[in-house]
């Protein structure tokens, strides 16, 4: 299966401390992630796909093995999923996602450090990368996020070596935070994004890349605004760039060519696709 995917799915539960509420519906986001993007990779499907989920509770260690582990096996993509809660160091300088058991005082310490997973993507075997992000930041963090420049967080959000997908919210402990959009809730990037996959694109291609399905995804992100930008609500998109060759099943579209079909020849169809090979377009 050198020609698969190999996905990564991260749904940090930060635990009960309040300060980190903003994790509580992350496993419910990872699984989900985990349960439909398998199947709609173009030319590999589910059988093509190796998968890795972490356990929500799993320390730094245990996430960062099973990415280095996805990274070690030759292939085309390497797709890892981060959801949950970021914090950034007391510099400000770098991010982690906050893990079981985090209190204020470690939490980026005993966290995945961000630069760790993108070191490991970075390293790994397989030709392409991309790094979903559903996420929110506490008012540090997110003040760490909006420095640019060289050696802050914000450079880590554009890093050209792996390419990022996703949504970072600001999120506010306790009852400020209760109207806030939570990583695996609704209006979540990742209840938007396994909804376009298994609704489809009226009118877009049979398979299509990432940047194909962003219009669609952001219509479903609540408080989203354009990548880089902040704005009421407060979030971030990151819009994942132009090229590359993961592509995506384009459901709305085998129902499109279905539609005209008698029943027996829509049946032959349905055969004919679930066996026979789907080399994407551009490969």
């Amino acid at each position: 299966m050198a020609g698969g995917v190999d996905l990564v799915v991260i749904g940090a539960d930060g635990g009960p401390d309040r300060a980190f509420g903003g994790s509580a519906h992350a496993p419910a986001g990872a699984r989900l992630l985990a349960e439909v993007l398998p199947g709609m990779c173009f030319d590999t499907g589910a059988a093509g796909c190796r998968v890795s989920a972490v356990a929500p509770d799993a320390d730094a260690n245990a996430m960062l093995t099973a990415v280095r582990h996805a990274a070690q096996h030759p292939g085309r993509w390497l797709v890892v999923c981060l959801v949950g809660q970021l914090v950034a160091d007391p510099r400000g300088r770098r991010l982690a996602l906050v893990t079981g058991g985090s209190t204020p005082a470690n939490s980026y310490r005993r966290g995945l450090a961000w630069d760790w997973v993108v070191s490991a993507m970075v390293h790994g075997d397989q030709d392409e990368a991309l790094l979903l992000v559903d996420a929110v930041a506490d008012r540090d963090t997110w003040t760490a996020l909006e420095r640019t420049g060289e050696d802050t967080a914000g450079e880590l959000l554009s890093y050209s070596r792996v390419p990022l997908w996703g949504r970072i919210g600001r999120y506010a402990p306790g009852r400020r935070g209760r109207d806030a959009v939570l990583p695996g809730d609704e209006g979540s990037f990742s209840r938007a994004l396994t909804t376009v996959l298994r609704q489809g694109v009226p009118g877009a291609p049979a398979a299509v890349a990432p940047l194909d399905l962003q219009p669609a995804v952001a219509g479903l992100l609540d408080g989203g605004g354009p990548s880089g930008s902040s704005g009421a609500p407060g979030a971030r998109l990151l819009v994942p760039p132009n090229g590359g060759r993961l592509l995506m099943r384009n459901r709305a579209a085998v129902r499109g060519a279905l539609a005209g079909l008698s029943l027996s020849e829509e049946l032959l169809a349905v055969l004919w696709r679930e066996s026979a090979p789907t080399e994407p377009p551009s490969a």
